[in-house]
């Protein structure tokens, strides 16, 4: 077989191999006077042509498992990027002395993710580089899921070796509005009817219903009772003395409750409120073996209570996780124990987690609630008699009703100049001697501040006061 048929039959067969290899990349690496011009670069599963300026008749990678070389000439290698990390290429001349060691770095192919981080996020400024065998993105994103959605594209590039460096620019500080508005009504109603009959002697009596105050009647001494209404009346037939005593009770009550804390936190981060005092509860603990146990306070916290974690999805959404409540001591169901009275609390709470954007309202929680008691009590047959029977029947009529909605806004929002900002002390200084003693004044006119802090200092207490943001 001559030379030349058997060059033909090598080109052929090489070419066949390169079908299945990736295309080379266009940049190319001379080597010149013995040494290279600089380190050779292959992204992962592409490659570069290495151009000789002199014939070598031997070369050898370091690491096949990193980058993969083909001779196309006496002076030109293919080299094909495998896995992400450093190897040396070496070229020996045909008297096996070296001409130069070539240092190969595989990187993950960026050009790629670049292309399709533009196509998902063509507006963010995000840049991509290379380091060792992973992936660096930096530059600034406009919200925390546009920068967890170029990290999940990066790891499909790099699994495990992506760094981070973006930033997330725009607002992240969000303010939340929480508004607890309760509006509760009660109307109780009662009339008791008692009638009593005694003979001159005493010797009979017949009676129902509250005999002491039908024997004050009787009487004729003063008529008592817990009620708001009493009438008392006797008459005396023969020698027979009849009396009858009308209690009646109307009560009538309404509750207006309104909390609004704002509390401002970065996002991501977890902030608490709590406008309110911690009430002291004595818990008993076992004592050790042989000794009497003991009594321990334990300090509960009540008032209006906000903790909520807010986070700046996509450019004015908001998610937030929220814990909301108000909370008073209710001594009407309080409990005595070991000497002790231990009041119990009475509180409106809600938790949850809500999406919005910034300005919007929602209304995360909402009771209507409509408790109805009634109760008679009477005479047997007596009391079913018409008109009459009133004076043998006891009727109790009592209905509740309350309704309460819990409504949040978040805000985003950025610090301001100080002087912009009002303070409920900022219009009411303490009067003078003579204004206090003179003029009865409680409170001397505060200095007028400038801007929209003057604004809200005009305000007077006969109407809306307080730092009030809208």
């Amino acid at each position: 077989m001559s030379f030349r048929t058997a060059f033909t039959a090598g080109m052929l067969g090489f070419s066949l191999c390169m079908t299945a290899i990736p295309a080379a990349h266009s940049e190319t690496l001379r080597v010149m006077n013995g040494s290279a011009s600089t380190a050779l670069n292959v992204p992962m599963n592409r490659a570069v042509v290495v151009e000789s300026d002199q014939p070598f008749a031997e070369l050898s990678i370091a690491n096949p498992g990193i980058a993969d070389i083909s001779t196309l000439s006496d002076r030109s290698i293919y080299v094909l990027g495998k896995a992400p990390g450093r190897t040396t290429l070496t070229l020996l001349g045909p008297d096996g002395k070296l001409i130069t060691n070539v240092e190969v770095q595989v990187t993950p192919d960026v050009a790629e993710f670049k292309e399709r981080l533009k196509q998902i996020l063509p507006n963010e400024k995000i840049e991509v580089r290379t380091a060792n065998d992973g992936i660096v993105v930096s530059g600034t994103v406009s919200s925390t899921a546009k920068l967890d959605r170029a990290l999940d594209l990066a790891e499909r590039y790099a699994p495990g070796r992506v760094s981070n460096l973006m930033n997330v620019g725009g607002e992240q500080q969000v303010m939340l509005k929480v508004r607890f508005a309760e509006m509760a009504r009660s109307v109780s109603k009662e009339l008791a009817g008692s009638i009593g009959i005694v003979n001159g002697s005493g010797d009979f009596r017949l009676g129902s219903g509250n005999l002491d105050q039908v024997s004050n009647v009787l009487s004729g001494n003063t008529l008592r009772t817990e009620k708001q209404g009493i009438l008392g009346a006797s008459v005396g037939v023969g020698n027979l003395q009849l009396g009858v005593v009308l209690e009646a009770l109307e009560d009538k009550g309404m509750v207006r409750t309104l909390a609004e804390p704002n509390l401002t936190a970065l996002s991501g981060q977890e902030a608490s409120f709590l406008a309110g005092g911690e009430y002291p509860i004595p818990v008993a603990q076992a004592g050790a073996a042989g000794q009497p146990a003991t009594v321990t306070i334990e300090y509960k916290p009540f008032g209006v209570g906000l903790n909520f974690t807010p986070t700046v999805v996509d450019e004015n959404i908001i998610n937030l996780q929220i814990d909301a409540s108000v909370s008073g001591l209710d001594s009407a169901n309080g409990i005595t124990q070991n000497g002790f009275d231990v009041k119990s609390f009475k509180t409106r709470r809600t938790q949850t987690t809500v999406e919005m954007r910034d300005g919007e309202s929602f209304a995360i929680a909402g009771l209507l609630q409509d408790d109805f008691r009634d109760l008679n009590g009477q005479v047997p047959w007596l009391g079913d008699i018409p008109v009459l029977g009133a004076l043998f029947r006891s009727s109790e009529y009592q209905r509740a009703q309350t309704e309460l909605v819990i409504i949040v806004t978040p805000h985003l929002v950025s610090p301001t100049r100080g002087e912009a900002l009002a303070l409920p002390t900022d219009r009411v200084r303490p009067p003078s001697e003579a204004e206090l003693f003179l003029f009865g004044k409680t409170a001397g006119n505060g200095k007028k501040p400038k801007g929209a802090a003057g604004e809200v200092a005009k305000q007077d207490f006969s109407g809306s006061y307080g730092y009030v943001m809208e």
